[in-house]
């Protein structure tokens, strides 16, 4: 495994009106027992407020945990001001209650993994870990 110069930065966020925050808790703790720095916005964040954050961060990976039913506007939002900041360089991923279909349709629009409850957290530490050392360019 290729060696970083400093740790992976993760920012696990909750957007919306979502009070449910359990699983983000979850995910910020394994990750930083996992040797990550993890930021956790809180609740009742923007997407715009989330993007700002990483951005200010510098993280490697912005987190979305979600379980409203608001994915399908959520995200893409999340993307549009992405790009508007040119965060090209950093993974997005989510969790929650998320449909097989509507995970495809959020793939397609460039989040790169959506996992469902019960995923095994080291898979998410491992998928994390994967892409930062593939695709960290400094």
């Amino acid at each position: 495994m290729a060696e970083l110069n400093r740790p992976i930065r993760v920012l696990i966020a909750k957007v919306g009106l979502d009070g449910h925050d359990r699983g983000a808790k979850v995910i910020a703790t394994t990750l930083r027992d996992a040797g990550m720095e993890v930021i956790y916005t809180g609740l009742r964040q923007t997407p715009e407020m989330v993007v700002n954050a990483a951005l200010q961060e510098d993280v490697d990976v912005i987190g979305i945990s979600i379980l409203s039913g608001a994915h399908n506007s959520v995200f893409p939002k999340v993307i549009d001001f992405m790009k508007s900041k040119q965060l090209d360089n950093v993974l997005l991923i989510g969790g929650g209650i998320i449909p097989d279909d509507d995970m495809k349709s959020l793939n397609s629009q460039g989040v790169a993994k959506l996992f469902p409850p019960g995923t095994n957290t080291a898979e998410i530490v491992s998928y994390i870990k994967d892409w930062v050392i593939e695709n960290r360019i400094f």
